[in-house]
Order: C-alpha cells, then sequence, then structure tokens
C-alpha cells in the first residue's frame, strides 16, 4: 500500500493508495498550527480504515512543495522517518499531478531515499539582533 502526505497549506492531505495507484482512502483536514500534532494519528487513523498499519505500507509519495516553510519541514521530515524505519521507498513530488507522478515513480523502482523540501523562496526566518 502507497502512502501519500501533502502538509504544504493549512489543510493536510493523506491518501491511501494500492500498489498499482488505485485510490482506496483520501482525508483532509485543517490541520494548520496543530500540524506536527495530528498527522501521526491522522495517518494511523486512515491505515486503520483500511485494517492497515504502518508496516503495511509499501511507498511513500511526499508532495515537497512549494508551500509553506512550517508545513512542508513537518510533512516531509515525518515522511523521510517513516521510509528510513519501514525501510521502504520515498518519492518527492510537485506539481498538480503530484501522486500520480509519485506512485509512477515508484512503480519504476525509483525510492529518492531522502526528499528535501523546495520551498518556492527564501524563508522567512527572523534576524538575529546581533
Amino acid at each position: 500500500m502507497i502512502l501519500t502526505i501533502r502538509t504544504d497549506k493549512p489543510e493536510a492531505e493523506i491518501g491511501v493508495f494500492t500498489a498499482t495507484g488505485e485510490e482506496l482512502s483520501y482525508h483532509t483536514w485543517l490541520a494548520h498550527r496543530q500540524l506536527s500534532v495530528t498527522l501521526l494519528s491522522t495517518i494511523r487513523d486512515q491505515l486503520a480504515v483500511q485494517q492497515a498499519d504502518f508496516h503495511d505500507i509499501t511507498g511513500l509519495v511526499i508532495f515537497k512543495g512549494p508551500g509553506s516553510f512550517t508545513g512542508l519541514r513537518i510533512g516531509v521530515t515525518v515522511a523521510n522517518t517513516l521510509a528510513y524505519g519501514l525501510q521502504i521507498p520515498i518519492v518527492g513530488a510537485e506539481g498538480n499531478a503530484w501522486q500520480k507522478d509519485g506512485i509512477k515513480a515508484l512503480r519504476k523502482g525509483e525510492n529518492h531515499t531522502i526528499v528535501l523540501p523546495a520551498y518556492g523562496a527564501e524563508a522567512h526566518i527572523t534576524k538575529p539582533r546581533k
């Protein structure tokens, strides 16, 4: 089963797909500033709908940007950690067809190992005063 994650905006998205790309479930929720608290439990719950758990994931597709600095950072970190811990392939994708492109890449045997976020612009980080 393939897990897709998108966290670049206030509405986060989790998709569960078969290995061939057939959608099993898709969930969108207003995560906004609670993303770090709700992301893993939402993934767990969406897997449970399919009577599955984290160990049933065979590949991950993460939307890598552009988008919110914090949202992308949280989503990409969770995806990279799951891929590493479960020893499964991960693919980062962009654009409107990110899920389709990512699933296609996984099916071709691609594995980005570690996905880096593509913010689309410089991060707006407060500069030190001194």
